[in-house]
């Protein structure tokens, strides 16, 4: 007797049952939201309705000048995150490869870890000031501190079959790191990347509220707790919602051309 694959462990859903439970999730959702809404089982001031979000928008358009605070949050998302992919990938392999390296800074690394980000903001506009480069920093390091250990994790998974089989072939040191640990780790280190776009939205709208440059967290914070405006304020997430997506689709299509080999039997 078959199994139902909706109910079995980790069982396997085809593309087809995927995109209609997926489609039923947020139909259930939308459902629970304007029923929640129109019968004011919870009061407009804390959820407004799927329309007063709706309506928000052409007011943040033509009112608040959403596309340049948006391209702005971007603008920072992007360098944040060049900036701590440039500087976790060769240090996390230098701690990672060479014994010296890591004696001297795993554990400064590890630690690093328990940092409260949104502690540390003060020190971030001492050193940086309020402006731009302040936010792109402090997003980097937010970044940083949790990539950075996952890039010498991931060197420490690289399987010893490859490694043996390099040494067997008379590989040198470079070549080692060339041909089995840079594709190996890459690999892998993009996935976790993909993960810390959630991450990385979160420090900049933290970073956007202090100054008055723009970008959407500082909209946020204008609109929300200046003008009261929860609609806007929900508008505004669910823009953020769609960037986040959109960076994960662009980031997976990017990772499938790189690293093809890890898609041959999904």
């Amino acid at each position: 007797m078959a199994t139902n694959p909706l109910f079995v462990l980790r069982g396997e859903l085809s593309t087809q049952q995927r995109w209609i439970l997926s489609t039923l999730g947020i139909v259930l959702f939308l459902l629970i939201w304007i029923v929640l809404t129109y019968f004011k089982l919870v009061p407009s001031g804390i959820l407004p309705s799927p329309w007063q979000v709706l309506k928000a928008f052409p007011e943040l358009h033509y009112q608040d000048a959403l596309v340049r605070n948006t391209a702005f949050s971007v603008w920072l998302n992007l360098r944040g995150y060049l900036e701590a992919i440039a500087i976790a990938l060769p240090l996390g392999f230098l701690i990672g490869l060479v014994p010296l390296f890591r004696g001297l800074l795993s554990k400064i690394i590890d630690t690093g870890r328990y940092i409260p980000l949104t502690a540390v903001t003060g020190l971030f506009i001492a050193w940086f000031g309020l402006g731009s480069a302040m936010k792109v920093h402090f997003l980097a390091f937010g970044i940083l501190v949790y990539l950075l250990p996952v890039v010498v994790q991931r060197i420490d998974e690289v399987e010893d079959i490859y490694l043996k089989t390099v040494f067997t072939l008379g590989a040198n040191a470079w070549q080692t790191v060339r041909t089995v640990y840079l594709p190996a780790v890459l690999s892998r280190v993009s996935d976790d990347i993909r993960v810390l776009v959630a991450i990385s939205w979160t420090y900049i709208i933290i970073a956007e509220m202090v100054g008055s440059e723009g970008g959407i967290g500082s909209l946020i914070f204008r609109v929300g707790q200046r003008q009261g405006r929860i609609d806007k304020v929900f508008a505004l997430l669910i823009i953020i919602i769609l960037i986040g997506f959109l960076q994960d689709r662009i980031m997976l299509f990017l990772d499938k051309k790189l690293f093809p080999y890890k898609y041959l039997n999904r």
